[in-house]
């Protein structure tokens, strides 16, 4: 059995405009854009807590106080929902949060990047090991989530987990980018890392994605930090300084990933998960035939 710490707490970075999706966007934050019946958020927090996390902690703006509102109860809600009998949603409205998860929020001030918004909840995470999700990023796994996986990765060897896989070499330029080795355990140790960098030269193909494992020497790192990419403080500039004291690996996750920050994602996500529902694949299926065979006709 492992000595090392849990890893309890998940940071989620929402505080972002989502301006490709206005005007939908202008009053319903983009996490709370919905694949089929829930938000983009919720099934980042279930993936969160099947890895056994419970602390969700929202990075946010004052003026998106809906998504914590997600996770609260709603007694009238649920009292129309009991006097008729509607007993499915009523579990369902229940059991967006589990009992022993706790949504704190922490309000980043300035849009300065992702590595700010993650040192924001500093306060909230202490020295502790932590993750990072970003919702925009949905992973669907038929095993354990990506999370579970990275948090058995840190428990076996105590090491930061950065999620990964293979991209177009041309689109480097939308991640960070890691050149990873394997290590004496057979474990992906990342060597470079660098911050969307051109194709000609990105270290690899393999682009950094929405999950992180990270030790607590991060939020020292990002104090220190200037502006980098993009004029914003860079949680890839942080994880590279990190690897000067600390192994970090690289884990190439099982499972399908959206991005649904994008309008394209979004669609894919909702037509795969769609697929995946007993009430509706048949009838989209044969929707999706017949759209097919109209567009190649």
């Amino acid at each position: 059995m492992s000595s090392r710490p849990r890893i309890r707490k998940a940071v989620f970075p929402v505080a972002g405009l989502g301006t490709r999706f206005l005007p939908a966007t202008k009053a319903v934050p983009k996490e709370l854009l919905p694949v089929l019946d829930k938000p983009l958020i919720q099934y980042a927090v279930e993936e969160a807590c099947e890895a056994g996390i419970e602390t969700i902690i929202l990075v946010t703006r004052g003026d998106k106080e809906a998504i914590a509102r997600h996770f609260t109860h709603a007694p009238d809600l649920e009292a129309f929902l009991a006097e008729r009998n509607s007993h499915q949603p009523l579990e369902r409205v229940r059991g967006i949060l589990p009992g022993q998860v706790e949504v704190l929020e922490v309000t980043q001030e300035q849009p300065l990047g992702l590595g700010h918004a993650v040192l924001c909840a500093r306060k909230l995470v202490g020295d502790e090991p932590f993750a990072v999700i970003l919702p925009d990023d949905m992973i669907r796994s038929q095993g354990a989530g990506a999370l579970r996986q990275m948090v058995d990765i840190y428990q076996e060897s105590g090491c930061s987990v950065i999620g990964v896989e293979e991209v177009p070499l041309e689109l480097t330029q939308r991640y960070g980018v890691a050149a990873v080795e394997p290590n004496h355990q057979g474990r992906m140790e990342i060597r470079t890392i660098v911050e969307k960098p051109r194709p000609e030269e990105a270290p690899s193909n393999l682009g950094v994605v929405g999950r992180y494992v990270l030790t607590g020497k991060i939020f020292e790192l990002l104090e220190g930090l200037g502006a980098g990419a993009g004029g914003e403080i860079q949680l890839t500039d942080a994880i590279a300084r990190l690897m000067e004291s600390q192994t970090v690996l690289a884990h190439p996750f099982q499972g399908e990933r959206f991005d649904c920050g994008s309008r394209l994602g979004l669609v894919k996500a909702t037509i795969e998960y769609a697929l995946a529902d007993e009430e509706l694949a048949s009838d989209l299926a044969a929707f999706l035939r017949q759209r097919a065979g109209r567009l190649l006709a």
